[in-house]
């Protein structure tokens, strides 16, 4: 019974079995031909260590150059000073023609002029350098005390630590001496201690600033500088001025600049009161740069010995799609610091000054600069500007002193219509030619009846030529109308304008040494640049030049 119950099961199952596989068999077929692939593995070997033989590029310095805005009047400055009373040796730019970075430079010349100049590099060039530069020259003329001396010592140098910060440090000595010739009549008789004027400068700066801009795009270059300032007379004085600027980048085309500066001064005359002198002042502008236009809007509060003064700062420059096309305008104002080292650097005959008072200059201008090819250029502007509290320079006529020393007057209030244009040409480093003139028409003075000392009209032609390989020549023109002194009798007189013709030459005799001489005043005008005091007449220097190879292979 059981046997027949197992044959029976196992039937029913076997029909179930194939009634199953008919009903599936029987079914449509909906799937497309083809294969359907779930999951795909595909074996990958681990990447192996490799040693990189190539250098990694260095990052790119996208960061904006701390550079600060600083557009002095030339009339005030008296940039220029006759070049026969300093005459130098010819100053070759040594880039593109010697491998060499130090050098000893010495001669002498027909004024019982002796030349000595050196200047060394040192450093890698990369994370710190140092330069050393120093320099002696002296003349003596045909007049009765016509004769100078000036030494100077300078060492500049840098250091980079960490990787995004660099520090600048310097210290400089200079020591002039002069002595006050002008004196009228000339058979007047003096003692050389009365007439000796020797002043000394002790220099140093420390500064730093971030190579690259800080992830919150800051750039900053705070700076410290100190110079202590001296006579034969035991006249001191010391000057301390510490700037922290600081500009942060928004976006692409704008930043924001905050800059704060205190600039002290502690004058000590002999056997008087102490002067202090300080100023200090804020600059906050806005700065907008494109391709096209780089603008700059802000102020400058300023305090003048705790008196206020609010001055703007608003610079445009508009310029074309190549670049070759700029127009400038420009509505600034700024405080320029009176000091006994500053006056002595316009005139070294003056008396020394009984109080210093700041000068406040505000400019307003417009102008344009340009290309045409790829040598010529030009610039011109023309300026409406204020001066107010200006130092002027005037012979003291006190009986016994023959008019040998100058007194510094203040003049509250000059108005200035400046114009200067420039136009130069320039192929390579064989021919560079520069042009520029600068017109100044003084007006609107309260105290003074002229500007005196102040020149109204300058030319100034400077031309490098290399005549063959190893052949040189540099010739410089300086010309201008005489400006306004007072005389003995109170009126006003004008000095005779001049021209002042310099020449030299350098060529190389062999890898390191060059030959070269320089001709001064080539047309023998004695003219006066400061009322009674004649410069030297024609004269000239030569020397050599001893260059050391330095080059890293």
């Amino acid at each position: 019974m059981n046997n027949k119950l197992k044959i029976v099961s196992r039937f029913l199952l076997l029909g179930s079995a194939i009634s199953v596989f008919g009903v599936s068999y029987s079914q449509k077929d909906t799937t497309k031909k083809g294969i359907e692939i779930i999951s795909s593995f595909k074996p990958v070997l681990r990447q192996s260590a490799k040693i990189n033989f190539s250098a990694s590029p260095p990052a790119v310095d996208s960061s904006r150059a701390p550079l600060k805005y600083d557009i002095p009047n030339q009339n005030l400055l008296f940039v220029y000073q006759p070049g026969s009373l300093k005459p130098l040796a010819l100053d070759i730019d040594t880039g593109g023609r010697f491998d060499n970075s130090s050098y000893v430079k010495a001669g002498f010349g027909s004024l019982r002029t002796p030349y000595i100049q050196a200047g060394i590099s040192l450093g890698d060039g990369k994370t710190a350098g140092l330069n050393i530069y120093a320099k002696h020259v002296g003349s003596d003329g045909k007049r009765d005390f016509q004769k100078f001396t000036s030494t100077d010592v300078k060492l500049d140098g840098y250091f980079k630590s960490g990787n995004n910060l660099q520090w600048d440090a310097g210290i400089g000595m200079n020591q002039y001496r002069t002595y006050k010739y002008g004196y009228e009549p000339a058979t007047l008789v003096f003692a050389n201690d009365s007439l000796k004027q020797n002043f000394q400068t002790i220099a140093g700066r420390v500064a730093m600033h971030n190579i690259n801009k800080t992830k919150f795009g800051l750039t900053y270059w705070p700076e410290v500088k100190i110079d202590v300032f001296n006579d034969n007379f035991k006249n001191n004085e010391s000057n301390t001025v510490l700037d922290l600027p600081l500009q942060k980048t928004v976006g692409k085309v704008f930043a924001v600049n905050l800059g704060i500066t205190f600039d002290l001064t502690r004058f000590t005359p002999q056997n008087k009161s102490v002067i202090n002198n300080t100023i200090y002042y804020i600059s906050p502008s806005v700065l907008f740069k494109t391709p096209k236009i780089n603008a700059e809007a802000g102020i400058r509060p300023s305090w003048d010995n705790k008196t206020f003064k609010m001055f703007p700062n608003v610079l445009v420059d508009v310029g074309t799609n190549d670049k070759r096309f700029f127009f400038q305008a420009g509505w600034t104002g700024y405080i320029r610091k009176t000091t006994y080292q500053y006056l002595a650097s316009q005139n070294p005959w003056l008396y020394v000054p009984n109080s210093l008072t700041n000068t406040w200059i505000e400019e307003r201008f417009a102008g344009f600069k340009g290309s045409v090819g790829d040598h010529f250029s030009y610039a011109a502007k023309v300026g409406f500007n204020k001066l107010n509290n200006q130092p002027l320079f005037v012979n003291d006529y006190t009986a016994g002193t023959g008019g040998r020393s100058f007194k510094v007057v203040n003049e509250p209030e000059i108005k200035v219509v400046n114009f200067g244009g420039e136009l130069g040409y320039n192929i390579g480093e064989k021919f560079s030619l520069i042009s520029g003139l600068t017109f100044n028409q003084y007006s609107g003075l309260k105290v003074n009846d002229k500007a005196w000392g102040m020149l109204p009209l300058e030319l100034k032609t400077n031309m490098r030529l290399q005549v063959i390989k190893d052949l040189w020549l540099k010739t410089d023109l300086y010309a201008w109308t005489g400006p306004q002194y007072l005389k003995k009798d109170g009126s006003a007189g004008t000095l005779s304008g001049a021209a002042d013709l310099n020449a030299g030459l350098e060529f190389k005799i062999t890898r390191n040494l060059n030959l070269w001489t320089q001709f001064n005043n080539i047309f023998n005008k004695t003219y006066q640049r400061w009322n009674q005091y004649p410069v030297y007449g024609f004269n000239f220097v030569g020397g050599v030049v001893f260059s050391f190879d330095q080059k890293n292979n």
